[in-house]
């Protein structure tokens, strides 16, 4: 007989999984809530501080025309949800009514400035985009908790609300936030229904696609890109026979019936229900500014736009812009752990839970990439939430080794204090972050939204004043209805003439038009080009020339 063999114990757990991930997993909720709340008030903590962007003022406009004379007619290729959100406070608590003036903006910057107090305005436009910053925000919690346990998705709530262009944009009256909660929500419904076609399920899928598509239209694109994706990795996964396939199909017919009945009726309630003929169409359609405007915001993304990127300018794009884009606008802590991320996804490409968030990432890359409209990695803000969910099993993965490698557990929280330090010592500055890539000059690598997009006026007349100027050149191409009414007055920028006194230059004009050169002439740029700033005002190049020392004209 044998002499029966002793066993060993089995070795007590790490912190990590002993004490962390079960704390993590049990209070996963309210920990996210916690974090939610703190970029929240990271984001309100912003508003005093930026004048109106350049965007903000025809979301007002649009809005109020809505709220005050029941017609959407402003600019019906943007949707109405994110406009009626940001009109809805000023409309109710600030007595703001539409003007009827022929321009949307003109009619809205005159409802600000003429308010009293215009800071208090655009708090108020700003508070009505904050609950799209909420829903993008508990989106990739959900998602995260859901496939990969309760501590992913507090890590990747924590990862998505410290990066400083969703700080930024969730603190602005514009349409890029409303798109990404809503995308977001409405793709994780789509996962959510495709485990369990329940009628529930099926009508809150319709619900959140028809929200993202009234946010802004390039949901279209993204939405059908992203499922016909993840449908693709399903298959090659899975590979079901025919059989299968088939049953999986009649299964959900149902409710995706009621996905699409409901998805179309809120579109309809968005837009008041509203039965008409779109111009040049010559049939009456159901909310007939929906499909006005959807055909305008394809035409117009064919069409393209002035863009700036690494010296060159055009209008129809560059294939790598929004590669390049991502890359300096993204802290590198976050980028790093996005690496670790997708190789383990890809490594674990076995199980489609870790191959969906590279469906949805790549889903809206791959359109944005081959798109016109290069002027802001707003336009594929929604990004992100894909890549929370796969910087968090990155994250997770380094815990999970700490409990065998103290490096990992270092380099975890090494990561997790470089990336909320990147975004502190910017506050409030997120929407004109770069990260150490960039260098001390990112308006030679992209300008516009990511950069210089007129929220530093308010700025701007703060300094002049201390200063004692008494007048500026300024103003966006002359536009004196853009300027914050605290400004002195303000004289049109002459590119080829220099102007003694106060010159305030926006990166984004200078790179993209040169204040109406327009790159026209090779060789000849703006005077103020070959001169050092006196000091930069937030994203404002601010050059003084005394008074006398031009020479005098014949």
């Amino acid at each position: 007989m044998e002499p029966a063999r002793a066993t060993l114990p089995a070795p007590a757990p790490g912190p990590w999984q002993g004490r962390l991930r079960p704390f993590l997993d049990r209070h996963s909720l309210a920990l996210a809530l916690g974090l939610l709340a703190i970029a929240a008030t990271r984001i309100i903590a912003t508003y005093p501080v930026f004048s109106n962007t350049a965007d903000e003022p025809t979301t007002l406009g649009c809005g109020l025309q809505y709220l005050g004379d029941h017609i959407y007619r402003y600019e019906p290729q943007h949707p109405p949800l994110a406009r009626l959100a940001s009109a809805v406070l000023p409309y109710l608590l600030a007595g703001a009514r539409p003007r009827g003036m022929a321009d949307m903006g003109e009619d809205a910057r005159t409802t600000i400035f003429r308010s009293g107090n215009p800071s208090r305005m655009l708090a108020l436009m700003r508070l009505g985009i904050l609950p799209f910053f909420l829903v993008a925000s508990l989106a990739a919690y959900f998602w995260a908790s859901h496939y990969f346990g309760g501590a992913a998705g507090v890590f990747a709530m924590a990862l998505f609300t410290m990066l400083p262009p969703v700080l930024a944009h969730g603190g602005l009256a514009t349409l890029d936030m409303g798109l990404t909660g809503w995308l977001g929500a409405a793709y994780l419904a789509l996962l959510l229904w495709s485990e369990k076609p329940t009628w529930q399920r099926g009508a809150w899928f319709g619900v959140a696609t028809a929200l993202a598509s009234v946010s802004r239209f390039t949901a279209l694109g993204y939405l059908p890109a992203t499922a016909v994706l993840t449908l693709i990795a399903w298959f090659a996964i899975e590979r079901p026979d025919r059989g299968k396939a088939i049953a999986l199909v009649k299964e959900r017919a149902a409710t995706f019936g009621v996905a699409v009945l409901t998805g179309a009726l809120t579109i309809w309630a968005v837009y008041s229900f509203s039965f008409g003929e779109p111009p040049g169409w010559h049939v009456r359609l159901p909310a007939p500014e929906f499909f006005l405007g959807a055909a305008q915001n394809l035409s117009n993304s064919q069409t393209g736009h002035t863009a700036f990127l690494l010296g060159q300018h055009g209008t129809r794009g560059w294939w790598y812009y929004f590669p390049v884009v991502l890359s300096v606008k993204t802290p590198i802590a976050f980028l790093l752990l996005l690496g670790l991320g997708l190789w383990l996804c890809w490594r674990r490409r076995a199980a489609v839970r870790y191959v969906v968030p590279l469906a949805f990432s790549i889903g809206m890359l791959a359109p944005a990439m081959n798109g016109h409209v290069n002027i802001g990695v707003r336009h594929i803000l929604p990004i992100y939430i894909g890549f929370s969910v796969i910087a968090a099993v990155g994250l997770r993965q380094l815990a999970e080794w700490s409990d065998r490698r103290k490096g990992a557990g270092v380099a975890a929280v090494a990561l997790l204090l470089w990336l909320a330090g990147s975004g502190a010592i910017h506050h409030p500055d997120y929407l004109a972050y770069f990260n150490e890539f960039a260098g001390s000059h990112p308006e030679n690598i992209i300008v516009d939204s990511d950069l210089d997009w007129m929220q530093d006026t308010k700025r701007l007349a703060k300094r002049l004043r201390e200063l004692g100027a008494k007048e500026v050149n300024y103003g966006w191409l002359g536009d004196d209805q853009l300027l914050w009414p605290e400004l002195p007055p303000t004289r049109k920028i002459n590119p080829l003439e220099p102007a003694e006194g106060w010159t305030a230059v926006s990166p984004t004009i200078d790179k993209i038009v040169q204040y109406g050169l327009g790159y026209r002439y090779p060789g000849l740029n703006p005077w103020f080009d070959s001169l050092q700033p006196s000091e930069r005002v937030g994203t404002l190049f601010l050059y003084y020339i005394p008074p006398g020392t031009l020479p005098r004209k014949q």
